[in-house]
């Protein structure tokens, strides 16, 4: 206590206090008085005696005093100990305020006492789901439901594994997916491009140990190793030196000067067409049917390249007319003669004005051609391609390659497709049906690969090739500008952590983390491609996969003629990747966009649970956007046993940044 409380004026009325010197002299002259007026000797010893006992009880009501504030004490120490215990048991969650240490530190003692004194109570930590979950892909297969049915189908697999999408609260599952038991961090790029780990994927030994020679080559005793003597590892140079001569190239390096930049690889196999690219500067994405084991995309992201979930089915490609380079198909298992054509015209849809459309396959060779079914099949692809003005410019061994039409040639067709109307023509279709009218043909994008700039420059469109999209040139530039910043905050922020928290943290003399730390980088609301663009800029040995919101405006059209990679998703649906597969996870503002949607279809724990999913053990996540929808987020990390920090990096804004961890769970079996 500050002093002793009074009750009335300092001369009169009662004191409640501890003078009791003062207490006492009052008491003494009261009784010389009394004596003097009777007279009697023995008064003095009576008052004496009362002085005395007087005095006794002042001290024992002392004594329990002083007695009762040690016991107060220790109890409000033991309880601020268990208070600090229980905080410290809980997941890491600290707040960085200015980086200063002090501060930082009074101000999450203050956060929580605030929630302490408005009675906020923790929630309860997600469970983790059932072992059998961790291959889970929502949209592509309920595992609740009778998978040897499913299996069991004579349905193609495009049908049997279509997308849906269950939008009933009661439907989500609000568990955290595991790794597998003996679950391991993938190997550092480049060398985890040649090599994974055998138990981070679904591949049951059956699968290889019944394949091919080939396949019995690539499993080691803990590893799967991508050198074999297969077209598609070791001869996947040949083959694109191959596809180079058939366009009229001298070798596989003129790919960029041709504007050869972005590549749809439909049923990647392995993923080594499109690693081998790499080397050339082409990007390649990897589009493949959901397989319940021995998974395409599954193989091809643990291997560190992009790749997404995807079939020519009922459905279109949730990618907008005009954004690819070259759609590649090797033993991709399309029946491309099939419904009237409709898959290639799917094809015409995806490709740009002038662009390549390669296919490979056994049925093509001369021995196969001869039988009459296979010739007949051939006749009809190519009576289609003709149709959609496509040129075929080659044909060697098993491989066909035809180009798409630059100028505009439809009307002068005898027969063939229509030329969509404009309700057809939708520029970003979001898994609509497929159509039979051929697209893109009155978009101001119409133009042909060889008028485009080559690849780096093409990542930096002028202000006329900005007007196509309605952009300003000061609107862009100011974008890039803000990303270049932010990327060095980002990355001297994760460096210290990386160091000290990661268990693959390499020496204390790195200046910055390594690049195969951050290999697949997912970008959750990726507006004009800053993000992937600075990143670049800064050398990070990495890739992005930018993804645009249904519920902001569409740029995805500009991404991809930037020369990068993107797709656009509804974050209320589960994103067409399995668990497990970026290093990354970006969000700018994305909880902003969300939030001012209406309709509330989702919540943030199901976002954030999505997230969880598909992120790798260890993985990173960086929110940025405004203090009380990061404050919200910090809490769901809680539930998530997510490490969490949150930064003020600009005292005088309202925006937070979030840097999160998902730890890498030792236990993996469930009881």
């Amino acid at each position: 206590m500050s002093g002793p409380l009074y009750r009335g004026s300092s001369g009169g009325g009662y004191g409640v206090g501890f003078n009791t010197d003062g207490w006492n002299s009052s008491l003494d002259k009261s009784s010389l008085a009394k004596d003097h007026q009777n007279g009697h000797g023995h008064s003095c010893n009576l008052q004496n005696s009362m002085i005395s006992v007087s005095r006794s009880r002042v001290r024992a009501a002392l004594f329990i005093l002083k007695l009762s504030l040690v016991v107060i004490v220790l109890l409000a120490l033991s309880g601020s100990l268990y208070w600090t215990l229980s905080i410290s048991s809980t997941p890491r969650v600290t707040t960085y305020y200015g980086y200063r240490r002090l501060q930082e530190k009074l101000v999450a003692d203050l956060s929580e006492i605030e929630e302490l004194s408005l009675g906020v109570v923790k929630s309860k930590e997600l469970e983790f789901c059932p072992q059998e979950y961790e291959n889970y892909v929502p949209c592509y297969y309920n595992i609740t439901e009778d998978a040897a049915d499913t299996d069991s189908s004579d349905a193609p697999l495009f049908v049997k594994y279509q997308r849906r999408c269950f939008r009933d609260p009661n439907e989500r599952k609000t568990c955290l997916v595991l790794a597998p038991q003996n679950y391991r961090i993938p190997l550092r790029w480049p060398t985890g491009r040649d090599f994974i780990w055998k138990e981070n994927v679904k591949i049951t030994g059956h699968e290889f140990s019944s394949g091919s020679l080939t396949k019995r080559m690539m499993v080691e005793e803990e590893q799967i190793s991508f050198h074999s003597e297969s077209l598609m590892v070791d001869g996947v140079e040949d083959y694109s030196h191959q596809i180079a001569e058939m366009i009229g190239l001298r070798d596989a390096s003129g790919f960029n000067d041709a504007g050869i930049r972005n590549v749809l690889d439909i049923g990647c196999g392995y993923g080594s067409f499109g690693a081998h690219l790499f080397s050339k500067h082409i990007l390649t994405t990897c589009i493949a049917n959901y397989e319940t084991s021995g998974s395409q995309v599954q193989l091809t992201l643990e291997r560190g390249l992009p790749a997404i979930i995807g079939s020519f089915g009922i459905k279109q490609l949730p990618f907008p007319y005009l954004s690819f380079d070259v759609l590649h198909c090797a033993h991709c298992g399309i029946d491309w003669e099939s419904e009237d054509g409709i898959f290639l015209i799917e094809v015409d849809r995806l490709m740009k004005p002038g662009g390549y459309f390669v296919w490979t396959s056994q049925t093509n060779s001369p021995r196969l051609l001869r039988i009459k079914e296979n010739k007949r099949k051939l006749e009809l692809i190519r009576g289609f391609a003709e149709n959609l003005c496509w040129e075929m410019l080659s044909q060697q061994d098993e491989t066909f390659v035809w180009k798409k039409a630059s100028n505009n040639c439809y009307k002068s067709r005898k027969s063939g497709p229509e030329v969509c109307s404009k309700s057809q023509d939708v520029e970003a279709p979001y898994y609509r049906p497929l159509l039979s009218c051929i697209a893109g043909t009155r978009s101001n994008r119409w133009v042909s690969i060889e008028n485009r700039p080559h690849w780096p420059s093409r990542a930096k469109p002028n202000s006329s090739e900005l007007s196509i999209y309605g952009l300003h040139m000061e609107d862009f530039s100011s974008d890039a500008i803000n990303w270049n910043l932010k990327i060095g905050n980002y990355w001297s922020l994760l460096s210290p952590l990386i160091f000290s928290d990661h268990p693959k943290r390499p020496g204390t003399d790195d200046p910055s983390p390594p690049p195969n730390m951050v290999r697949n980088v997912l970008d959750m609301n990726a507006r004009f491609g800053g993000f992937n663009a600075a990143l670049l800029e800064a050398g990070k040995s990495l890739w992005v996969m930018n993804v645009v919101p249904t519920t902001g405006p569409d740029h995805l059209p500009l991404i991809l003629d930037r020369g990068f990679i993107g797709v656009q998703h509804d974050w209320c649906d589960a994103f067409p990747t399995y668990p497990r597969t970026y290093d990354m996870v970006h969000a700018d503002r994305l909880l902003s966009l969300e939030a001012s949607d209406a309709r509330g279809r989702c919540s943030m724990l199901d976002l954030f649970l999505e997230i969880d999913r598909i992120l790798r053990p260890e993985g990173w996540v960086i929110f940025r956007d405004t203090r009380h929808l990061m404050e919200a987020a910090r809490y769901i990390t809680t539930q998530l046993k997510w490490d969490a920090r949150l930064i003020e990096l600009d005292i005088q804004s309202d925006e937070r940044l979030l840097i999160c961890q998902k730890p890498f769970f030792k236990k993996q079996q469930i009881q």
